[in-house]
């Protein structure tokens, strides 16, 4: 494993997870969207086999299952037990739906058992994402089909843009990431993402562009909604992580400063911010 993935692996497995999941109301309601134009791009049908990768706390997972019927399955992957805790909680009684605790690109999956390979922003943390694409073909049927949302880049995105720009001037921000480095915005460039399907085997590449505002936060009222978005950048993504060990000074006028920021966003139950994704489909070739 390498260090990378050792850190995700820890990450997701401690404060990550345990943030998802104490969130995941509000999470979920943030990205329905984007997972609605997933699913709609996947075309998931009555007797489908679906892996859904990176499942979360299986919201999609759930989606797909009603969408496949009795006759089909999907079974939900992702490297959070605290994340699959939850997902195998709320699981309807019944549903042909399952959990594991694996990291799909490299756990033993069975070969040429899956219609659909889907998922909504978990493909984005492979240390080598041609590798794992490969390695996930594998499980995919002849002709079988893939469907996913990933983000574009940070700078279009809100939830990103928005809190640590209005805290530059009170904390030093940390330097750029790599590009290609695994992260939620390493595939942002849809030629890179292109090329990895592309090494991985895949043919019928197709990426487009879906713009959607995001419903941060959520409150009775406007000011109710602000302060939840404020408390929700405080709890998860990279604001999260910035101010963790900043004295409580600073995290007072970081506070102020993005709420000025929130405020200044449409909405009145939700503060509402733009959001910028890719929907990529593909298909395992039928030879």
């Amino acid at each position: 494993m390498t260090e990378s993935k050792a850190y995700q692996v820890a990450d997701w497995n401690g404060r990550s997870g345990e943030q998802w999941v104490a969130n995941q109301t509000r999470l979920d309601a943030m990205l329905v969207a984007f997972g609605d134009a997933a699913l709609s791009a996947a075309a998931a049908g009555e007797g489908d086999r679906v892996l859904d990768v990176g499942c979360g706390a299986g919201d999609t997972s759930r989606a797909l299952a009603a969408r496949v019927g009795p006759r089909g399955h999907v079974l939900g992957v992702d490297i959070s037990a605290p994340l699959i805790d939850r997902a195998r909680e709320a699981a309807p009684a019944g549903a042909p739906l399952a959990f594991e605790l694996a990291d799909a690109g490299t756990a033993a999956l069975p070969e040429r058992a899956f219609d659909l390979l889907f998922s909504r922003f978990g493909v984005m943390f492979f240390d080598d994402p041609a590798a794992a694409f490969a390695h996930m073909r594998g499980a995919l049927k002849p002709a079988g089909r893939l469907a996913f949302v990933c983000w574009r880049g940070g700078a279009e995105n809100d939830w990103v843009r928005l809190p640590m720009a209005a805290v530059a001037d009170l904390i030093p921000l940390p330097p750029p990431p790599d590009p290609e480095a695994p992260g939620p915005f390493s595939f942002g460039d849809s030629g890179r993402v292109a090329r990895i399907l592309t090494d991985a085997g895949f043919v019928d590449v197709s990426i487009a562009p879906f713009d959607h505002p995001v419903p941060f936060g959520h409150g009775a009222t406007r000011e109710a909604a602000v302060d939840n978005a404020v408390d929700m950048a405080f709890q998860v993504g990279p604001l999260a992580r910035l101010l963790a060990e900043q004295p409580d000074e600073i995290r007072a006028q970081a506070a102020e400063a993005v709420r000025r920021a929130f405020a200044a966003k449409p909405g009145e139950r939700s503060v509402m911010i733009d959001g910028a994704a890719w929907i990529v489909t593909a298909r395992n070739p039928a030879g």
